[in-house]
């Protein structure tokens, strides 16, 4: 864990505010790269993964977090509580949604999601890769960072519906040409709708999901199987009513947490043997049908009756 210091706090847009954070020693905060992300375990108790934006070569973190109308404590603390020389704890960055290498790229932002991407943006830029970043958003005062992307002829705030004009500022796939998104999931699934019928390649479509996947109906939560740790042979039972991650805590395993909803990726472990039911937004449908799998604790189970993990 870090401790940081909340450097500042201003307004982004009518719904958001920014937060940049210190180390509390003076030193440079740990190095990061565009699309990821940190763990801010506030002062209310609860934890909560903010991605990283704006500057990468920067000393400071800078996160910007939504106002949230249904809030689950978090958004709503920042909001309301928190001010400029609380000390926090924070995770070192950690980074499910990497930029990678691309001779053009395509960002596709919504709402909050403007977070990682921005910080793409401004890297691409940096670097002199071409992009484009559209970005929707109810009315332009929502807009976050709407000053500095006003600025970039290759960034485009959009007010009107995605489920309009994606089909307009989605082109059809070329060589070398890659996307990102973020964003609710209802515009994820839209943008990945519109790029199937368009032919895109899954594989040039990245994403990162702000929500859980939608929790299994009532009477579905799944049968009861065991979990083996391929390092000792030792295993236990997994009732319908406890995720792995509590079955290996209680029987005295360390296993590292952190939203514990599947879309931080804190607790992701190599699969040995067995067939998950993936549960968690954290992966993609590729990763989850590769070869080598990994199963993330906290929310996914098994169709199989064993489930033997790298622990």
């Amino acid at each position: 864990m870090l401790n940081a210091i909340v450097d500042g706090l201003w307004r982004e847009g009518d719904k958001s505010l920014a937060v940049r954070l210190v180390a509390e020693n003076g030193d440079a905060l740990p190095a990061w790269q565009p699309g990821a992300h940190i763990d801010v375990h506030l002062p209310c108790g609860v934890v909560r993964q903010y991605s990283l934006t704006g500057d990468c070569g920067e000393e400071s973190y800078l996160i910007c977090v939504g106002r949230e109308a249904a809030s689950r404590g978090g958004s709503r603390y920042v909001h309301e509580t928190l001010r400029p020389g609380q000390r926090l704890s924070i995770s070192a960055p950690r980074n499910l949604f990497p930029l990678h290498q691309a001779e053009r790229v395509l960002l596709l932002a919504a709402g909050i999601g403007i977070t990682p991407l921005y910080a793409m943006a401004l890297h691409l830029k940096a670097i002199g890769t071409p992009f484009t970043l559209h970005y929707y958003v109810r009315s332009r005062e929502s807009a976050a960072f709407a000053r500095e992307l006003s600025q970039c002829a290759d960034c485009v705030i959009h007010t009107t519906s995605p489920r309009i004009t994606l089909a307009e500022h989605l082109p059809a796939p070329e060589a070398g040409l890659h996307a990102w998104m973020c964003g609710p999931a209802g515009f994820m699934a839209k943008a990945r709708e519109v790029a199937a019928a368009k032919g895109w390649d899954d594989a040039h479509i990245h994403s990162e999901a702000f929500q859980p996947v939608a929790p299994p109906a009532a009477g579905d939560a799944g049968e009861i199987f065991t979990v083996k740790l391929a390092s000792t042979g030792e295993r236990w039972p997994v009732p319908a009513d406890k995720t792995i991650a509590q079955v290996l805590q209680e029987n005295g395993v360390d296993v590292p947490l952190s939203c514990e909803m599947g879309i931080c990726g804190a607790c992701l472990t190599p699969v040995i043997d067995g067939v998950v039911d993936h549960r968690d937004s954290v992966q993609s449908d590729a990763e989850k049908s590769a070869a080598n799998q990994q199963v993330a604790l906290c929310c996914s189970r098994s169709h199989s009756r064993e489930l033997v993990i790298g622990l």
